[in-house]
């Protein structure tokens, strides 16, 4: 956040809206959005700590700070994952609309990731900020927080092995909000995505269940039939990465330029404007050394380091079908 704009001082309700109207928004809503500091519309608290052994399949539903990037995908939490056996009076509990965003974590990155909890009676865990907003929608709240002022919220971090994000530093951020209806309305409209967003990754694990069950199928019947052994080097060429290695880690994100890769869970590290040692001979394998871990690539690239080496098919050879 712009130091400029945590000491102005929003006087009036034409200073707080003067120029604030979005360019996209639902019909009938014509008044500008309120800036306002987070401190002038919310009361802020902490969660109280919650260790490992005080988890219980049984107990009172809690919400772990750490599961607020690794856990809840969706803005809105309505189903909560843990659970506490510690006493009510030791622990903070929720109220329907409050937001919650971790108070420290490896990356500022990830502890500028807001939630909106919607279920009263949920303890929450310690490293927790709690937002509680007087007469706003967390959930509304939230998808602002976590759009464009995600950055802002991240540079308000402090640390460097550890990160840390204080209420105090919260209290200041600047927000813009509309009227309530136009808040729900909002919310409302991306909550809807969300929600087909989850249902699609529910199909994606399904297919990915099923693939994985057909493939362990039918490799496991070739075992009882009369095959040949053929070595692996009778049927890829292998090649060396090094003229491809990418000279650079300063990476960029447009995705027009060249994709840098790894063969592990990351995949496409970043872009390099980078024009010279691309691979660009087709379908390969990228293998890595460390992991063990491959990738099916049609598409130019460089790579970021000589772990990786890049398998092709010799002739009469399927190199999806050997992938």
């Amino acid at each position: 956040m712009a130091d400029t704009e945590n000491n102005k001082n929003f006087n009036s309700p034409a200073e707080r809206a003067q120029g604030n109207v979005p360019a996209l928004r639902f019909p009938g809503f014509n008044e500008p959005w309120q800036k306002i500091r987070l401190r002038d519309i919310a009361t802020f608290s902490k969660g109280t700590g919650i260790s490992k052994d005080q988890r219980s399949e049984e107990g009172k539903p809690c919400i772990l700070y750490g599961e607020l990037y690794t856990t809840y995908t969706a803005t809105n939490i309505t189903n909560v994952i843990s659970r506490t056996n510690l006493p009510e009076e030791s622990l903070i509990k929720s109220m329907a609309n409050d937001v919650i965003i971790p108070s420290s974590g490896e990356t500022a990155e990830d502890i500028a990731t807001a939630r909106c909890v919607l279920k009263n009676d949920v303890f929450l865990g310690g490293d927790l900020n709690i937002i509680r907003l007087n007469n706003d929608s967390g959930s509304f709240l939230c998808y602002q927080l976590n759009g464009v002022r995600k950055w802002e919220i991240a540079k308000l971090a402090q640390g460097v092995s550890v990160v840390h994000l204080y209420k105090e530093s919260l209290k200041s951020l600047v927000v813009s909000i509309p009227s309530i209806n136009e808040q729900s309305k909002i919310a409302y409209f991306l909550q809807l995505l969300d929600e087909r967003i989850a249902t699609q990754r529910r199909l994606i694990e399904d297919l990915e269940k099923l693939k994985s069950a057909i493939r362990k199928k039918l490799f496991a019947n070739l075992k009882n039939l009369p095959t040949e052994y053929i070595e692996i080097g009778d049927l890829l060429n292998y090649e060396q990465p090094s003229e491809y290695i990418v000279a650079s880690d300063e990476y960029i994100s447009d995705i027009t330029k060249t994709p840098v890769l790894t063969a592990n869970k990351g995949f496409i590290l970043g872009y390099t404007e980078e024009q010279f040692g691309v691979y660009s001979k087709g379908e390969c394998i990228i293998f890595d050394d460390f992991t063990m871990d491959s990738k099916y690539v049609t598409f130019p690239f460089k790579v970021k380091s000589s772990a990786i080496k890049i398998l092709t098919a010799k002739p009469n050879v399927n190199l999806r079908f050997i992938f």
